[in-house]
């Protein structure tokens, strides 16, 4: 049975995002606690825009979530915990999952952006297969769950995004009505700050990796030379 999709709040698409996400990229902590959900929904990183939720906040959204049978609870230890449902419900492949999830954590996003924004959950081979599932998401006979945005003014490509919140409100065009196209070579914000998140985590897994080498030379009473 086909049941109408709900209109989501923005709180209420940031926990189902966070949700999606830490499945994902924390696979031993999830499904996720109260506090963990409110510390992902607040992030400052990867977050469009970024928001101070509180627990109160967080646990309404849930409890909406709950009503239509999007995110679902279950015991663990001390404390509730909280798992989506959103293959199940909307009847979606995981890749289309994916992408859903960076929509609704960081708002409209090229399919350049969204293959780089998506790696550390999936790996897509190429753009063409992220727009193939777009294309797939936007002419969903349920109903679309994505639309291809008009192109800004000097923007090379158009930009998606969800429409579990409804649909998007227009970007006003800069100021002028004009904004002077980039070079060709250039890459777009959302590219950079994608990469930059890139070249943080992989300089935290070195760093890590070093401490490591280093306890193991220490118990081998072996000098490391760095």
């Amino acid at each position: 049975m086909t049941t109408a999709l709900p209109v989501l709040s923005l709180v209420e698409t940031r926990v189902l995002g966070v949700l999606a996400e830490k499945q994902r990229t924390v696979p031993d902590s999830y499904p996720l606690t109260l506090n963990a959900l409110v510390s992902g929904c607040n992030q400052k990183t990867s977050r469009n825009p970024v928001l101070e939720l509180s627990e109160s906040q967080v646990q309404a959204a849930i409890d909406s979530l709950k009503g239509y049978s999007l995110v679902a609870e279950t015991s663990g230890g001390r404390a509730w915990r909280y798992e989506h449902n959103i293959d199940r419900v909307l009847r979606i492949p995981s890749q289309s999952v994916i992408l859903l999830t960076v929509l609704m954590l960081r708002g409209p996003q090229t399919a350049g952006e969204l293959r780089i924004a998506c790696d550390r959950m999936h790996n897509f081979a190429d753009i063409s297969s992220v727009e193939g599932f777009l294309d797939e998401l936007s002419e969903r006979s349920a109903g679309a769950l994505v639309v291809k945005l008009a192109r800004l003014p000097g923007a090379r490509e158009s930009r998606w995004a969800h429409l579990l919140s409804g649909t998007p409100a227009e970007e006003p065009a800069s100021a002028g009505g004009y904004e002077a196209p980039r070079a060709a070579h250039d890459v777009s914000l959302g590219e950079v700050a994608a990469l930059k998140a890139n070249v943080a985590r992989l300089e935290a897994e070195v760093a890590q990796l070093k401490a490591l080498l280093g306890r193991v030379c220490s118990e081998l009473g072996i000098s490391d030379a760095g």
